[in-house]
């Protein structure tokens, strides 16, 4: 038990990686469900370095303590290594424990420890075989990374199976590969895709590379994901809902481990895809848009934010930004004159189920559609916003001077509002009253001019008809003080008064 508690763990490796980078102060993160284990894994992990130390110090004679600080709760998703956190016990380096969306790091050098998470070889080996009998195209075999310690026995069994299921020709299946474990922090995010290149050992081969929650892998020169199957191993959690939304154009079918079944059936993912259209619609009649700062990690958050606010003030809408962790219903409630919020994140936790939400949330590649007038949906959808970044942008004056645009939800052509008229008159008082008048004007059939919604933050707080608590002006003198209740609450000193 003790072994399988520290293969699991990956004790060994966390501790060789914290000896060779001679790292004194470590943090490791857990989420909510592995938070039981962590005070196991502190003590072996002690017991590790405390090994190596001897042997460090037998060879040079120098001894340094190793501090090691749990980190749980963390400010935003637990999938991505928390930096913030990290950097309030100014640590050296981070071990991220359970899921995770394999995000750059910007700062800190991180080392993963995915977890060994049960599977049936044999039958997954069988249902893959059957699935390859029914298929003449080559399959691409995508995976939780819980389960990657299983793929080489997987690679290994397949021939086998192939040969008991006597199929003829044998049939192209390709795995992803996890270039690694470890990671090191980039502050170029331009850097980012030719490192994992190296890593995966694709360096010089003509071709396309693909990456996505720390998989990767590379299509020969003339194949697209588009001639593959796709075979997925895992749960159906927010890795598996990222490669749906990516690969949609692809047949996925996916290889329950918890059930040892096929599921062929994702109507429910498919869905996903509607709703996110949808909300795109909604977002092209947005005046106020929120940016929703959801990491603080991730390397190139900062460029996508910058990124996302010329696109809205080129759009001649209203930028405002938020920085929030693990956004709800509730915390957005607060910021009711924004029309739609973009989620600025990591892929797997882009996506919001909004329904709750008095606005509906959006991530980068959803804005960017709905905010470039005459761009349009292929059907191609992008989660990591560090693709977005090298995309050719619009020019803020190429927006302003187009015709009326067509709204599906409105039902009529709607007139965006000029691009940042009058900067210097929105930070007067007078324009407040001004602004109201200046409001988006909607005709409907019958010709009736209908007001729309208030285009910055002041003008929907001057149309509100509570506007907080306001002190008088006229009166500046302090007010007379006055004498509390004394006692408790039960019974005060002038109730007790009163009935005696």
């Amino acid at each position: 038990m003790v072994m399988d508690f520290e293969s699991n763990y990956d004790i060994a490796a966390s501790a060789q990686f914290i000896h060779t980078h001679n790292f004194n102060r470590v943090a490791l993160q857990f989420p909510d469900n592995l938070l039981k284990d962590s005070t196991r894994v502190v003590t072996a992990l002690r017991k590790r370095l405390l090994s190596l130390k001897k042997i460090d110090v037998s060879e040079s004679g120098h001894e340094a303590d190793v501090g090691l600080f749990v980190m749980a709760d963390t400010a935003y998703g637990s999938c991505c290594v928390d930096e913030v956190g990290a950097s309030h016990i100014n640590v050296d380096c981070v071990i991220h424990y359970g899921h995770t969306c394999f995000s750059p790091t910007t700062n800190l050098p991180s080392f993963f420890v995915f977890g060994k998470a049960s599977i049936c070889v044999a039958d997954c080996v069988e249902s893959m075989s059957k699935y390859a009998l029914t298929n003449s195209r080559p399959i691409m075999v995508l995976f939780g990374l819980e389960y990657a310690h299983s793929m080489q026995q997987i690679r290994e069994a397949l021939p086998e199976s192939s040969m008991s299921c006597r199929l003829d020709p044998k049939p192209e299946v390709h795995f992803a590969d996890v270039p690694s474990s470890v990671m090191f922090p980039s502050k170029d995010i331009k850097k980012i895709k030719r490192l994992q290149e190296l890593a995966c050992g694709c360096n010089g081969e003509s071709g396309t590379t693909y990456s996505i929650g720390g998989l990767t892998w590379k299509l020969p020169q003339g194949q697209s994901m588009d001639d593959y199957l796709l075979f997925w191993i895992g749960l159906d959690d927010s890795a598996f809902a990222n490669v749906v939304l990516t690969f949609n154009t692809c047949e996925i079918v996916r290889y329950d481990a918890n059930e040892n079944q096929m599921v062929t059936d994702l109507f429910q993912q498919r869905r996903i895809l509607k709703r996110r259209y949808y909300l795109v619609e909604r977002a092209k009649d947005a005046n106020i848009v929120g940016i929703l700062v959801g990491t603080l990690g991730v390397a190139g958050y900062l460029h996508i934010i910058n990124q996302m606010k010329e696109l809205i003030t080129g759009a001649g809408k209203k930028a405002y930004t938020l920085v929030m962790g693990k956004p709800n219903p509730a915390k957005l409630a607060n910021f009711p004159e924004c029309d739609v919020f973009i989620y600025v994140s990591c892929a797997q936790t882009a996506l919001l189920d909004s329904k709750e939400y008095l606005a509906p949330v959006i991530t980068p590649f959803e804005a960017m559609i709905a905010f470039n007038r005459g761009s349009q949906w292929t059907g191609a959808y992008v989660m990591e916003f560090r693709d977005l970044i090298n995309l050719p942008q619009m020019e803020a004056g190429d927006q302003g001077e187009e015709e009326a645009r067509f709204s599906f939800l409105k039902g009529g052509y709607i007139e965006d509002f000029e691009n940042q008229e009058n900067v210097e008159e929105e930070r007067e008082a007078l324009a407040l009253v001004n602004a109201t008048e200046k409001a988006l004007q909607l005709r409907n059939n019958f010709n009736a001019l209908m007001k729309g919604n208030a285009k910055s933050g002041a003008e929907f707080l001057a149309n509100r008809s509570y506007q907080g608590l306001t002190m008088p002006i006229e009166n500046t003198s302090p007010e007379p003080y006055l004498i509390g209740r004394r006692g408790r609450a039960s019974g005060y000193e002038d109730e007790n008064n009163k009935q005696t």
